[in-house]
């Protein structure tokens, strides 16, 4: 029997270059839908509440957001920590350009270029955090402090009031 190869994505190479401490998480979707994050969250067996998606919006410049997976952006809080009147979400049909990630496998780690990333304060609640490893199919799990550390985000409020 030979041993199923891990997925190594640039995501990846960064973390491990980084010599912090992370794991792995590999799962499989059918599809990148509504609630896909809560489903990853499901899959991986990670509390949604420490698994981050990462969205892209876009003001005077391209910002990168990392928010729980069960909660909602709020798109003025983002704007105003990131300087900006307003912001938008970007348009799927142009993350792939911007970032080198396509929809379902976006992640905070190794985009084409450095962005201004902010992460929701609530990630500092926990131990670890998962993000998406660069792939639809997997996630990275590490402290928030090294997630910070290696993308230079900053913690803010960022996600809507339940």
């Amino acid at each position: 029997m030979s041993k199923k190869k891990s997925i190594v994505t640039n995501a990846v190479r960064i973390v491990k270059s980084e010599n912090v401490p992370f794991k792995t998480l590999e799962y499989h979707a059918d599809e990148v839908g509504e609630n896909f994050g809560v489903k990853i969250a499901e899959l991986t067996g990670i509390l949604p509440e420490k698994c981050f998606k990462t969205l892209v919006v876009r003001g005077k410049e391209i910002v990168v957001v990392c928010i729980p997976v069960n909660r909602e952006a709020d798109l003025k809080k983002i704007a105003s920590v990131s300087g900006d009147k307003k912001v938008e979400m970007l348009p799927t049909k142009e993350l792939l350009e911007v970032t080198g990630y396509i929809r379902g496998g976006v992640s905070p780690i190794g985009m084409k270029k450095h962005y201004k990333t902010y992460i929701d304060k609530s990630c500092l609640d926990f131990d670890e955090i998962t993000v998406s490893g660069g792939v639809c199919g997997l996630s990275v799990l590490l402290s928030p402090q090294n997630l910070i550390k290696i993308t230079g985000a900053t913690a803010e409020d960022i996600v809507k009031e339940i």
